[in-house]
């Protein structure tokens, strides 16, 4: 029989014996390590844990440069900044941002077609970062969203600056606009710079001067509550030492406009389509931009509605269109005097010499008439004439004398068919021909050839020749000044904010036009002058207490068959020409130079004219209609 295990109960029980010792042991030890450690955490470090603990409480706000003010020449505000509200959100204390935004839309707060723009905006941001959602609340979104607002953790109501125009549109062309940050703004701007600001420059002066006008940062340290909200006390107690530091403002920057005279320009534009350019040819100042029609920019800094912009962008007349910088057109008569001066210093033409005009004028060899605008006769006119009077016949022959290589090398230095270097973007070249540029610009070998008949139109200012309002207005500062050439601009100096210090900025020269003798300047310009006293624009000329030398011009925008009579009243109104004047005064010593364009009016006498002369008076005559003296 096999022997039975007796159970040893006393060695088992020594064994639970020994362990629970142990346990208990460790158990003592790890009590003993936690109330040492508690006593080093609340006693021993007890300040040291409090200060930390307060600053995981303190948040850093940005406090947003107030941007620069904008100014006319004698000091009027253009663009100012104004109090405004505006909800902002910040991405890491919202739980549920899609959720918040859809709340939003509910109470009327934001819109719906702007919920994907937002969605993509505060994704591009950072999530301590405060993202505005909402520009310019009125009283009523303020209180609508106070009532509500422990339902939207992370979103917070903010008084900023905000972009104020006190003029509306008044040269909005040439201002530009504030709006909102944009994803494609964020990916070129220092983030941190424009923390808490909402609003960056999109067009005009307000993009390219953006870096000055914007201005520093600065930020100021807020106690806030386990919900984000900002308090003033801890306990019961006020914080005294949280950090704050003063932004620094934008520069404020002067302009060269002279906002009585953009103001005559646009009334007496108003109600048509056109541009008006005004410069001072002895430094490149723009007395005047207008672009018509125009819009008023307050819409882009308060959040524009899709619906408003596509009404922008779908209007007919399209008011977002800048004309002066970026319209080109052809520029019919008003070439005909660098056309003159061109046939002067190559000895092709002699001034005294008179020239038959029978209303018509043929290139040997070819059937093809070309006519005289409204089938005019002129008879016997010499260079002088031809210039006074607008003789086409004229000046078709003298271009084929010329030649378009010839000519089109001439004109270049004059500007036309490049940039004037205007300190604003956005601006567009006219189309300066030439044999080159055609075989460049043609696939086509047999588009490729250039045409004598084309040479004969380019001697008018119509074919492939277009060119901007700028530009125009740039070619006639530099013959006001017989051939010095400056770079126009729109802001002649900034002024710190603090100090009001002024900084001007040195105007920038072209060089000069060269190979023109004095004479020859002299005797176009005579022309010119006689285009105001007895010529096309002479109805504008008269009793005008100033001599000035102007140039009309009549752009055709079609072309009628060879047998038709060319009848505004029977064309459609967009199909009519274009009128143009290009003037400078007073003509011995030029302070302003000009052009005016008014889409599909007509004869440049008639209709670009009568705005020329407005916009004369409005800047040499005082309120007693004598002439102000020179500065």
């Amino acid at each position: 029989m096999p022997a039975v295990r007796i159970k040893d109960h006393w060695r088992e029980q020594r064994l639970f014996d020994q362990r629970a010792l142990v346990c208990a042991a460790l158990m003592g030890l790890a009590t003993v390590g936690l109330i040492a450690r508690l006593f080093l955490l609340q006693v021993t470090r007890h300040d040291y844990y409090a200060e930390l603990s307060q600053g995981n409480r303190v948040r850093t706000e940005p406090i947003p440069a107030a941007r620069g003010l904008i100014l006319d020449r004698s000091g009027e505000i253009v663009a100012g900044d104004q109090p405004a509200y505006q909800l902002e959100l910040v991405p890491e204390e919202v739980p549920d941002v899609d959720k918040t935004l859809a709340s939003l839309v509910q109470l009327g707060l934001i819109r719906s077609e702007d919920v994907n723009e937002i969605e993509r905006t505060i994704d591009s941001s950072r999530t301590f970062d405060s993202v505005p959602i909402r520009l310019r609340m009125s009283d009523e979104d303020v209180a609508r969203f106070a009532v509500r607002r422990f339902e939207f953790p992370g979103l917070d109501i903010k008084t900023r600056q905000t972009r104020f125009y006190p003029n509306g549109d008044l040269a909005v062309h040439a201002l530009g606009y504030v709006g909102a940050i944009s994803e494609q703004d964020l990916k070129h701007i220092d983030r941190a710079a424009y923390a808490g600001t909402s609003l960056i420059g999109k067009l005009g002066v307000e993009s390219a001067f953006e870096r000055e006008l914007h201005g520093r940062n600065g930020f100021r340290e807020v106690l806030v509550n386990a919900q984000g909200r900002s308090v003033e006390r801890q306990g019961g107690t006020l914080v005294t030492n949280l950090r704050t530091k003063a932004p620094t403002a934008g520069d404020d920057l002067i302009l060269t406009i002279d906002l009585k005279v953009q103001r005559v320009a646009e009334a007496a534009l108003a109600g048509h389509r056109g541009a008006v350019v005004a410069l001072d040819p002895n430094n490149g100042d723009v007395i005047a931009l207008v672009s018509l029609p125009g819009f008023d920019p307050t819409l882009f800094g308060r959040g524009i509605t899709a619906a408003e912009y596509n009404q922008l962008q779908g209007d007919i007349d399209r008011p977002l269109f800048n004309r002066a910088l970026r319209g080109t057109y052809p520029p019919g008569s008003t070439v005909k005097p660098v056309i003159a001066l061109a046939g002067l210093t190559y000895h092709v033409v002699d001034p005294e010499a008179h020239r038959f005009c029978a209303g018509s004028f043929h290139l040997p060899g070819s059937s093809f008439i070309y006519r005289e605008y409204h089938n005019e006769h002129h008879g016997a006119v010499n260079l002088d004439d031809a210039i006074a009077r607008s003789c086409d016949v004229y000046f078709y022959g003298l271009a084929n004398e010329i030649g378009v290589d010839r000519i089109s090398a001439f004109m270049a230095p004059f500007g036309f068919g490049a940039l004037t270097g205007i300190d604003i973007s956005g601006e567009k070249a006219g189309i300066l021909p030439s044999r080159a540029w055609k075989e460049k610009m043609f696939s086509r070998p047999a588009d490729r050839v250039w045409f004598p008949g084309e040479t004969v139109s380019f001697g008018i200012g119509q074919g492939y020749l277009t060119v901007t309002p700028l530009e125009l207005a740039h070619y006639a500062s530099v013959v006001a000044t017989r051939g010095r050439i400056w770079k126009p601009r729109l802001v002649a100096a900034y002024r710190d904010p603090g100090t009001g210090q002024l900084h001007r900025i040195a105007p920038v020269s072209g060089g000069e036009v060269g190979g023109v003798s004095g004479d020859d300047w002299q005797r176009v310009v005579h022309g010119m002058i006689g285009v105001t006293q007895r010529g096309t624009a002479a109805a504008i000329g008269a009793h005008a207490p100033y001599v000035f030398a102007g140039k009309t011009g009549t752009a055709q925008v079609f072309t009628v068959a060879r047998n038709e009579k060319y009848n505004a009243a029977k064309i459609n109104e967009r199909l009519r020409d274009h009128s143009w004047f290009i003037a400078f005064a007073p003509a011995d010593a030029p302070r302003i130079a000009l052009a005016v364009l008014e889409e599909n009016g007509g004869a440049g006498a008639s209709a670009a004219a009568p705005i020329a002369r407005k916009v004369l008076d409005a800047y040499l005559l005082d309120a007693e209609g004598k002439v102000k003296p020179t500065s």
